[in-house]
């Protein structure tokens, strides 16, 4: 489905990233992981390479605007070309927003908000040169019924979703089509760490133990692949028609409530 193609996946290296770089590469897509901790890449790398997939791994700061442009220079030049941007990269962690340090906010919104709008620009000359490309940023779902403690993240995902609408509209006449998905908590190992409140203000807002019973309709956690598939069909054929939509992929736990 995506022969021929390269992908550009941010915080690749691991849980819902490697999934969707994992998915994009099984569809035949030649795949680019970018990640802040060099650590993560190769042993991804590897893995990916182990199911046939072509795939080159660059470090990258998606805080850093400059970083940003190095990285996508740099894939363009390896490949040839840049076909598929997933905006992946993001950092979150419970917070009392009363205390809510301005490092802790900018770290996040910096991360999530204009790390998305970094890698976006940067590949914009690159696919309207090509006649077109595909851009997809990974949302979230905790904005739509606001979540206590999570005023950064909230919020910077609540700008991917309007970030998305705009450049939609403002880049269909360079036949670039830009969507994004809204995953309910997958448990990685990362979610594990960073959506466990840090003392008992907050015991039942994500209860690991209880969430699947009380607030997945569909009776099971989801998977990075789960998100993956999503993000592989608004790549492939299926998705060229399709711009300015947030597909929520969560087992329906956000129309039902979604708190434990």
């Amino acid at each position: 489905m995506l022969a021929g193609r390269v992908a550009l996946v941010t915080g690749g290296g691991t849980g819902i990233g490697f999934g969707i770089a994992s998915c994009l590469a099984d569809a035949g897509a030649t795949v680019a992981i970018a990640s802040r901790k060099p650590d993560h890449l190769e042993p991804a790398a590897a893995a990916l390479r182990q199911r046939g997939a072509t795939v080159s791994a660059v470090e990258v700061n998606v805080r850093e605007r400059e970083a940003v442009a190095r990285m996508v220079e740099r894939v363009a030049a390896e490949h040839g070309r840049i076909d598929v941007l997933v905006n992946n990269a993001a950092g979150n962690f419970y917070a009392p927003s009363a205390e809510l340090s301005p490092n802790a906010w900018r770290a996040v919104v910096e991360t999530d908000l204009y790390g998305s709008f970094y890698c976006a620009q940067a590949v914009h000359p690159i696919m309207k040169a090509q006649g077109g490309g595909r851009i997809v940023s990974v949302s979230m779902t905790l904005h739509y019924r606001g979540w206590p403690l999570m005023a950064h993240a909230t919020a910077a995902k609540a700008g991917v979703d309007a970030l998305t609408r705009t450049l939609a509209l403002e880049w269909a006449p360079d036949r670039i089509t830009v969507n994004a998905v809204a995953p309910g908590p997958i448990p990685t190992d990362g979610v594990k760490q960073a959506f466990t409140p840090p003392d008992a203000r907050a015991p039942d807002l994500f209860r690991m133990d209880r969430y699947v019973e009380s607030a997945i309709p569909l009776g099971r956690w989801g998977t990075p692949e789960d998100v993956g598939r999503m993000v592989a069909f608004l790549a492939g054929p299926g998705g060229e028609w399709i711009t300015g939509a947030i597909f929520v992929v969560d087992g329906g736990s956000w129309l039902a409530g979604g708190r434990s």
